[in-house]
């Protein structure tokens, strides 16, 4: 552990608030189709969507907003109305523009730790969403780089711990979802710290690697740098 040079974070609910905006703006979809089936119904279709989509247009808010049209079609049977689809529109857009909140011990946490350790952001989502959360949360400048991926695999760790570290073997991921910033890293030879977060997408759940020996599970990044220290005792 005392040969750890390089540390990954995730951005979205791990730096900074992001479920909640689309479990909001979930709501809001499902009340407007509220006279064509179940809340739970409709919610479920909308995931589907989702899941058939994230090959055409990737994880993020547009994806997202593509996905609420076309379940609002089918739904409706092709009847969904101009204006649902505009009001559909412009909760994507409220979305794109709702200020960052950064989570609890964030700042305090990469700036202890920007001085001692190569510190690279490792996100997947829309390249300009992303770019945008960044500047606005303040924090680019305790990273050495910042990666945006399509997504997260062994492979994605292999390629940016090598890159911009020493191996994956040397690196840590920080993360809330198990799925792709836990299990990935782990198979990828890292170390890999779990902060749960009280909303995870569905499509992020993943059976927690109990008993792993290179697997930590944190309540938020507060207790990082000390976990870093008494690990490398």
């Amino acid at each position: 552990m005392s040969r750890l040079t390089t540390i990954g974070f995730d951005a979205d609910d791990t730096l900074w608030q992001n479920e909640q905006f689309f479990r909001m703006t979930e709501d809001r979809f499902v009340a407007l189709l509220g006279a064509h089936g179940e809340a739970a119904e409709i919610s479920g279709r909308l995931l589907e969507a989702e899941k058939r989509n994230l090959g055409f247009y990737g994880f993020g808010i547009k994806g997202f907003v593509l996905s609420m049209i076309e379940t609002a079609i089918e739904v409706t049977k092709g009847q969904v109305s101009a204006a649902v689809i505009g009001e559909i529109l412009a909760a994507g857009r409220e979305m794109a523009a709702h200020p960052v909140e950064t989570l609890p011990h964030v700042r305090e946490t990469l700036a202890a730790l920007a001085g001692d350790y190569r510190l690279v952001l490792i996100t997947k989502g829309d390249l300009f969403d992303q770019e945008r959360k960044l500047a606005q949360s303040g924090l680019g400048d305790f990273f050495d780089t910042v990666e945006i991926v399509s997504d997260k695999k062994p492979a994605t760790y292999d390629r940016v711990f090598a890159r911009h570290g020493d191996g994956a073997g040397r690196a840590m991921m920080v993360g809330n979802s198990l799925k792709s910033d836990i299990l990935p890293a782990l198979e990828a030879g890292s170390w890999a710290v779990h902060v749960p977060h009280e909303l995870t997408w569905a499509l992020e759940h993943a059976e927690e690697p109990v008993g792993h020996g290179r697997y930590r599970v944190i309540p938020d990044l507060g207790p990082l740098r000390g976990l870093i220290e008494q690990l490398a005792r």
